[in-house]
Formats: C-alpha cells, sequence, structure tokens
C-alpha cells in the first residue's frame, strides 16, 4: 500500500468526522438533538478514555507486563458500576452551579477561589502534554510502518513533519468544533457526535483485527491457547501492589482527567444517561480488551524479537497481507488519537481561559475589560493551538523513544492528585480552600519528586548522587526510597507517597482552618446538592447598576443573549420594556449564566466588582499569578480580620444596650413591687397603730379599722401569690392537673367569678353557647384563671358608655382559639408591645388595683399548656386571642 493512499484515506477519514461534526452542529442549532441526547452517544462519548496508547499500547503492555494491561480497564468499570452516586452527584453538580472544567469544579467549590483554579489548571497541563505527546507518537509510529514498508520495523528517523501536520489538523478540528460558542458550558454536539462515531470505528477495527489473528492466522482458540502457554506471557509474575496501585489511579483519573470531567459531566444531557453508561461503558472496556492477549501471544510468535509490540495490532495484518484490515486498524488507532487530543485541546483551553488568560485580562485592563467575548475565543483558539504545540515539543524533545508509552501511567498519577480535594469536597462540608491547595500542591510536589522527574533517567534532571545518597546525604529522603522503604515499585512507591501526603494535608489544612462564609456556602450548595440545585449564593445586597450588569453581560455572552436575558427577567418582574432589578434571585442567574463562559470564580469576582464592590474585586482574580496571589490572599485575610472585628464591635454594642436596657427593668421592677409591697404595708402599719392607740374608739371605727387592715393584708396576699405563681411558670415548675372538661362551663365559671352576670355587673358578655359546646383536656384551674384574668380586664378598663365583651369560640383541626373583644376604645398601638410584660399597666394604677403581672401570668400559663395569647389590633376595642390545642401533649403523656 501507498504511502500517498494512506495520506489520502486519512483526509477522507478527516472529512467523515467533519461531516458528522457539521451535521450534529446544525441538527443541534435547528432543535433536532433527541437522538444526540441519547444515552449510546453519550456512552460512546466516554471512550476516548480509550486512546491511541489503549488501542496499540495494551498489546505491547501485555507483552511486556502479562495480564497487568486489564488494570487499566478495571479502574474505571469499577467506577461506573460501584461508584454510580459518586458520578450521580457530580453530573448534578456541573448542571446546577454550571461548571465548565475539573479546575472550575474545584475553584467554585472552595469559595470561587481562582488561585485554585489555576493550580489545577497548570497540573492539569502539565500532566496532559506528556499524554498528548504519546498520541502524537502513536500516529507518526503506524504511518511510518506503512512508509517503511518493512512489517515489524521501526519508523523512518524523522517523522517530525508528520507529526507537525497531524498536531496541526487536530488543532483546526478541536477550534472548528469547539470553540464556536463562548459558553463553555454549551453542550459541543458536533464534537461528542464524532467521538461517538470514532468510538465504534476503534472498536469495530480491533475486533477484526483480533478475529483475523484468532481465526486466521492461529487458526482458532485452542491454537492461540496453546501460543499463549508456550509464550512468556504465562510466566510473568503478578504484582499484587502494583496492581492494586493501578487500578485505583485508572479509576481515579476516569472523575477527574480534563478530557473524561468534559465528557463525563459538561457534556451529560441528562444524568440518567450514567444508568446506562454503568454497564455499557465497561461492556465497551472488555470489547476493546478480548484480543489484547491473542494478539500479543500471535504477534510474539510470528514476528521477529527486534519487532515493536506497540504496532503489533498493524504488522500482522501487514505480515500476512492483509493491507485493508491493515488500513482499518490504522484508521482504528488514528481514531483513538485524535478524540482524545481533540477533547483533551477543548478542556484544557476551557481552563487555561477561564482561570489563567482572563484573569491576567482583567487585572491588566482593570476598569475597561474591553471586549471579553472576543478574548475568550481568541484565547481558547490560541489555547487549543499551544497544547498540542506543547506536545508536539514534548515529543521532539523525548526523541520519541519507547520508554514514552510509561508516560501514561506517570501522567495518570499527576493528575490524580487533585482527586482529594474534588471527591472531598463534594461528600465533606468542612474541607476548606487551604486544605484543598496544601493537598494538591504538595501531592503534585511528591509525585514530581519521585516518579515524574526521576522518569527522564538518572542524571537527567536529577542527579545520580541524589538517588543513592538523597538532598544533603539524608538517605531516607531518596526519591524512589521515601522513609527508608525500599523494593517498591516505582509507581507504587508514588501512588502511596503522593496521596499520603495529599490527603493528610487536605484533612489538616480543612480541620485547621475556619472556611469563609462564601466557602461554607458553596459547601452547603456541594454537599447537600439534592436538596437545593438552584438558589441564590449570598447576593443579599447589591449597588448595580443594571445598565453596567448588561454592559458585561454583552461583553461576555454576546449582545443578542445578553439582552434576551435581561428581557426575560424584566418579564417576570412585570417590568416588561424596562431594565430588571438588580435583585439577589437576578444576580445569581446572571452569575451562572456567566459562569458558563468565563468559570465560576472569575463571574462571581466580575458580578461582585459591580454589584458590592470591594467584598469580591478583580484583584481576586490575580491569585492564578505568582507573588500577586499570596499579596492578595494576604489582602484577603486582613479584611476578613477587619469583618471579624467590626462584627464583633457590633454584638459588644448590643450587648451593652441589651445590658443597660436590662438595669433599666431592674430598677423599674424594684421600684414597682417596693411600690407595691409598701402601699399595703403602709396601710396596716398605720391602721394597726391607730387600733393599738386607740383605746376608748368606738367600735364603728374600730370595725372600720379592721376591715382596712383586712384589706390591705388581702391585697398583700394576692400579690405574693402572683409573684409566687410567675416565678414557678417561668422556672417550669408548675404542675398540669389534666382533666376533660367542656369549653362552655370554663368560660361560665369565669364569668360568675368576675361578677360579670346578674344585675348591676356593669360588663354585659356576649357567648355563643353552641360554638362553646367543645370538649378539652387540660388544666381546668390554670386556663379559668386565664379566662377570669381577661374578662376581670374587660370590667376595669373597658371605657364604653355601656361594656360590652364578646366571646368567639372557632375550632381549626387539633386547635382552639377563643378571642375577647370588648366595645372601648383599646390599647393604644405604641403601648401593646408591652401590655405582656410584667408591671405593665397603662392607666392610673390606684384605679387599677393590682400589681400589673395579670397577663404575664396568662402568657407563661398558655405557654405550659402549649398555647399563646396575643393581642389584636383593629377590632374596634380592646381584643385578645387565646390560642390552645384540644388535648395537650402533657396531659397526653
Amino acid at each position: 500500500m501507498s504511502f500517498d493512499l494512506l495520506v489520502s484515506v486519512s483526509l477522507v477519514y478527516v472529512g467523515f468526522l467533519f461531516g458528522i461534526a457539521y451535521w450534529a452542529e446544525r441538527r443541534a442549532r435547528r432543535g433536532g438533538v433527541r437522538w444526540l441526547r441519547s444515552p449510546l452517544v453519550y456512552t460512546l462519548s466516554l471512550s476516548i478514555y480509550c486512546t491511541a496508547w489503549t488501542f496499540y499500547g495494551a498489546v505491547g503492555y501485555a507483552s511486556r507486563s502479562g495480564l497487568e494491561f486489564l488494570t487499566i480497564y478495571i479502574g474505571p468499570s469499577l467506577v461506573l458500576f460501584g461508584w454510580w452516586w459518586i458520578l450521580r452527584k457530580l453530573v448534578r453538580i456541573g448542571r446546577s452551579q454550571r461548571i465548565t472544567s475539573i479546575a472550575d469544579l474545584i475553584s467554585s467549590r472552595y469559595g470561587k477561589s481562582a488561585m485554585l483554579g489555576g493550580i489545577v489548571t497548570l497540573i492539569a497541563v502539565v500532566g496532559t502534554t506528556p499524554y498528548i505527546a504519546l498520541q502524537l507518537q502513536s500516529v507518526t509510529l503506524s504511518f511510518g510502518v506503512f512508509a517503511e514498508g518493512a512489517p515489524g520495523s521501526f519508523p523512518v528517523p524523522d517523522q517530525r513533519p508528520t507529526a507537525i501536520w497531524v498536531a496541526g489538523g487536530m488543532a483546526v478540528f478541536a477550534i472548528l468544533f469547539g470553540t464556536r460558542n463562548v459558553d463553555a458550558n454549551e453542550r459541543h454536539h458536533g464534537v461528542v457526535t464524532a467521538i461517538a462515531a470514532e468510538a465504534l470505528v476503534k472498536l469495530f477495527a480491533l475486533l477484526a483485527v483480533g478475529i483475523f489473528i484468532v481465526w486466521g492466522v492461529a487458526g482458532g482458540i485452542g491454537p492461540v491457547a496453546e501460543r499463549i502457554d508456550a509464550s512468556s506471557l504465562a510466566r510473568i509474575p503478578l504484582d499484587r501492589g502494583r496492581w492494586l496501585a493501578l487500578i485505583f489511579v485508572s479509576g481515579a483519573a476516569l472523575l477527574v482527567l480534563p478530557r473524561m470531567f468534559q465528557v463525563l459531566v459538561v457534556e451529560n444531557e441528562d444524568e440518567r444517561h450514567l444508568a446506562t453508561a454503568s454497564w455499557a461503558f465497561p461492556l465497551y472496556l472488555a470489547l476493546m480488551s478480548v484480543f489484547v492477549i491473542p494478539i500479543a501471544a500471535v504477534g510474539m510468535s510470528e514476528l521477529p524479537s527486534w519487532a515493536n509490540p506497540d504496532l503489533f495490532v498493524l504488522t500482522l495484518p501487514l505480515a500476512h497481507g492483509q493491507d485493508m484490515l491493515a488500513l482499518l486498524a490504522f484508521l482504528g488507532g488514528f481514531s483513538s488519537a485524535t478524540s482524545m487530543v481533540i477533547v483533551a485541546a477543548i478542556a484544557l483551553a476551557t481552563m487555561i481561559s477561564n482561570h489563567i488568560v482572563l484573569p491576567l485580562w482583567l487585572s491588566l485592563r482593570k476598569g475597561a475589560p474591553g471586549n471579553l467575548r472576543l478574548v475568550l475565543l481568541s484565547a481558547r483558539r490560541l489555547a487549543i493551538a499551544g497544547v498540542l504545540g506543547l506536545g508536539y515539543v514534548y515529543y521532539v524533545w523525548s526523541g520519541g523513544g519507547r520508554e514514552l508509552a510509561a508516560i501514561g501511567i506517570i501522567s495518570f498519577v499527576g493528575v490524580v492528585q487533585v482527586m482529594p480535594a474534588a471527591v472531598g469536597g463534594i461528600f465533606w462540608r468542612g474541607a476548606t480552600r487551604r486544605g484543598a491547595a496544601a493537598g494538591v500542591l504538595l501531592g503534585a510536589a511528591v509525585w514530581a519528586y519521585t516518579l515524574f522527574l526521576p522518569s527522564f533517567g538518572h542524571g537527567v534532571i536529577l542527579p545520580d548522587r541524589l538517588f543513592a545518597q538523597g538532598p544533603f546525604g539524608i538517605g531516607w529522603l531518596r526519591p524512589q526510597a521515601l522513609f527508608g522503604i525500599e523494593g517498591l515499585d516505582p509507581v507504587v512507591h508514588a501512588v502511596i507517597w503522593s496521596m499520603a501526603a495529599n490527603c493528610t494535608a487536605f484533612l489538616l489544612g480543612s480541620i485547621t482552618a475556619f472556611p469563609a462564609p462564601l466557602e461554607r456556602l458553596q459547601g452547603a450548595q456541594f454537599v447537600n446538592v439534592y436538596d437545593h440545585s438552584q438558589g441564590p449564593r449570598g447576593w443579599s445586597q447589591s449597588r448595580a447598576e443594571a445598565e453596567d450588569l448588561l454592559i458585561m453581560a454583552q461583553r461576555i455572552l454576546g449582545p443578542r443573549q445578553a439582552q434576551d436575558l435581561f428581557a426575560g427577567e424584566a418579564r417576570r418582574q412585570g417590568k416588561a420594556g424596562f431594565l430588571p432589578d438588580t435583585s439577589p434571585d437576578f444576580l445569581d442567574r446572571l452569575e451562572r449564566e456567566l459562569a458558563g463562559s468565563v468559570g465560576a470564580a472569575t463571574a462571581h469576582a466580575m458580578i461582585g466588582q459591580i454589584a458590592i464592590g470591594t467584598a469580591v474585586s478583580v484583584e481576586d482574580l490575580m491569585a492564578v499569578a505568582g507573588e500577586a496571589a499570596q499579596i492578595l490572599e494576604h489582602s484577603i485575610q486582613l479584611q476578613a480580620k477587619s469583618d471579624e472585628l467590626s462584627r464583633t464591635a457590633r454584638q459588644l454594642r448590643e450587648a451593652n444596650r441589651k445590658l443597660t436596657e436590662l438595669s433599666v427593668q431592674k430598677d423599674s421592677f424594684l421600684g414597682q413591687i417596693s411600690h407595691e409591697l409598701r402601699t399595703p404595708m403602709t396601710s396596716i402599719r398605720s391602721f394597726s397603730e391607730i387600733l393599738m392607740d386607740g383605746e376608748g374608739m368606738d367600735p364603728g371605727a374600730r370595725q372600720r379599722f379592721a376591715a382596712i387592715i383586712h384589706d390591705e393584708a388581702e391585697r398583700l396576699t394576692r400579690l405574693l401569690d402572683a409573684l409566687l405563681d410567675l416565678s414557678v411558670l417561668e422556672h417550669g415548675q408548675a404542675p398540669l392537673n389534666c382533666e376533660t372538661v367542656r369549653l362552655r362551663d370554663l368560660i361560665g365559671r369565669a364569668v360568675a367569678a368576675t361578677g360579670s352576670v346578674g344585675p348591676g355587673a356593669g360588663l354585659a358578655v356576649r357567648r355563643e353557647i353552641l360554638e362553646e359546646d367543645v370538649v378539652l383536656r387540660t388544666d381546668a384551674d390554670r386556663l379559668a384563671q386565664v379566662f377570669i384574668n381577661i374578662i376581670a380586664n374587660a370590667r376595669k378598663y373597658c371605657d364604653a358608655d355601656e361594656p360590652q365583651l364578646r366571646i368567639v369560640v372557632q375550632r381549626h383541626g387539633a386547635r382552639l382559639t377563643v378571642d375577647f373583644i370588648d366595645n372601648g376604645s383599646g390599647i393604644r398601638p405604641r403601648d401593646q408591645g408591652v401590655i405582656f410584660e410584667k408591671f405593665s399597666r397603662l392607666s392610673d394604677q390606684s384605679a387599677a388595683g393590682s400589681a400589673g403581672l395579670g397577663l404575664a401570668i396568662c402568657r407563661e400559663i398558655l405557654q405550659k399548656l402549649g398555647g399563646s395569647i396575643a393581642y389584636l389590633p383593629g377590632q374596634g376595642g380592646a381584643a385578645f386571642r387565646v390560642t390552645l390545642p384540644l388535648d395537650i401533649s402533657a396531659c397526653a403523656a
């Protein structure tokens, strides 16, 4: 097969993918997205996990390590099948918070921290760039097989021009179909549909090669089994520690790899699709791996010992004259590489633009942000080209040797350092920004020291003496033997120590740091996402003008989308034709819309600059850049301390005010009680002295003075009884004597006790006896005491010419209301708030003849009975409402 034909077929295939993506985009714009939103397309889009390293490298991996290649498939299968609840929560959070990337998830969770978003973005770029280089190498190697024309050989020495063309083509495709819209949260239907098509191509290609190898070359399953037994595959020992480490890393990678998060969370149309993916994607992985061992065994027996096992999928068909099958295998590997690179480039470009480029742009153009929509689109397009350019540079710099395949696992270990912060943040409300940053940074540092830098070889970046003696001669700090633990596989060693350091720093940092208010709010939104997937997120006050917000929104969303958003909100507020009010709900909705374009942290900071001026400023965005991050963090801490001191000062002022009021009330109480006690005591003392010195006093005067002493003693007794009664009630020490009684009997008893019946009563009581025919289970004496006090007050204070009192009873389910309404002038509004306080009397004290404790006692009694008493304004006279249950819980017990 000629090299020109291979290039032509590749171009036709790329054109086919362009056609699928273009068709899907047009169909989505016309609203025909039902098929594009199917669980099948979603499941197939997850196939970007199967890269060219998986398509080609799995066979080579098996040739060198036996069944260990299965760990790369077992990890994600376990996550999808067994951790479906975690994935569902991630998808729900992504939809409710308009998350655009894994960096945006972590940034938004921890108080919309731009610093954390920048850290995660840098780690993702470092961890993904070698992996992109690996895809470029796999495609150029496959081109080289055809160009060389000698099956089993390594490619021609210089394939850099091929790698440039491949990287350029992928960049053009990603730019055309990945940056059409500024809203990164909007679904990329074209890209996802093309990836689904590529998933079918690479699966069909690998199965076709496997079927040909098993039945066309080896002669069936039995002969293949014999070749496997005869090969070195059967004698490769099983390293349990390495298996566990790789299963963990590959499973975690499914959650946090930028490309996997993009298709798993951002591109998800319906969280119910996860139910299908939980069994369909593991099935897909099983089909991708079913022929790996047979192809490896047959390739090791058929091809020369110097043949590259990573290319057995291509070289075996070519060695047996199956050029078309080899071409199909080439397209399968090409699909594996392009799908991964395109989605990874889109995801990384979104992260770079939202968490690095845009914050720097806003900081440099403070107060004049310009056309942010154009900035975002340009930044993402340049970022896609830059990411692929970095991949090409790494490919050239590394020389494209065999050792590049090991970078796949090394990259996985690096990227999964963000997993504790991500997963911990969605389940633990106590997780803080400080803990997340400490964990990610320390874990990444340990990964780089123990695995990434040593992977380049001794003496290349780290000196030889460092591996032998450790830094400064400290042996227990050797990169691959930390704390003196030797003999571990480098990957296992790096996974154990990096994740241990990561999790420890995350926990300690979170425990020792108190989360900021926005962190607590976001933590509640994330952890309890099922309880409140939507809702305002803290814009309790705003100085924003709608015009300023509209100008900003137009620069990001575009004029038409922004104007439609504001017009729709105005219609909801009943202000059609005008700009809407900047209510907290509208600011929250606008923040979510902007977050889809610029990320949650940047959107919150931009609205905060306009809405509240100082709480969140544009300088917050500089947290992603070097020393400015430390300065800003210190400034935020000082502001927080200042706010805390201000709150403390306000609390102290409030406490001092309350203490002053209590002191005044105490003095008033002492003065009042002294007066109430002194008045009867003075009368008793005076008249008793008269009686003592009244020899020869006539019997009538003696009887009159004795009666006065008796009345004043009774008055004093009533006062002391009332004080004791109130004290007992306030301290909850009054026992309840529960019994069943009719309400009408209680009211009749109270009316009779107050002398409000018969001639000369002075107060006409109007009752509805039928309405009062209600059976209660309560403390009859206490409730009668309440009724007596209210009716007695009506007799004393009703100032109408013909005093009347209406008693109205209404039943509401298991509760009852009894209204006492007189026809007097009522109580003045300014006095209505104090009538239930102790010693509160609104008329002349001597006229009342009491200490003002009656209504206070009534309130305490009704609270004890499970009810309440309240004053009803606007009834024409004084009106009190008693509310009580038909059967109080204390009596029921």
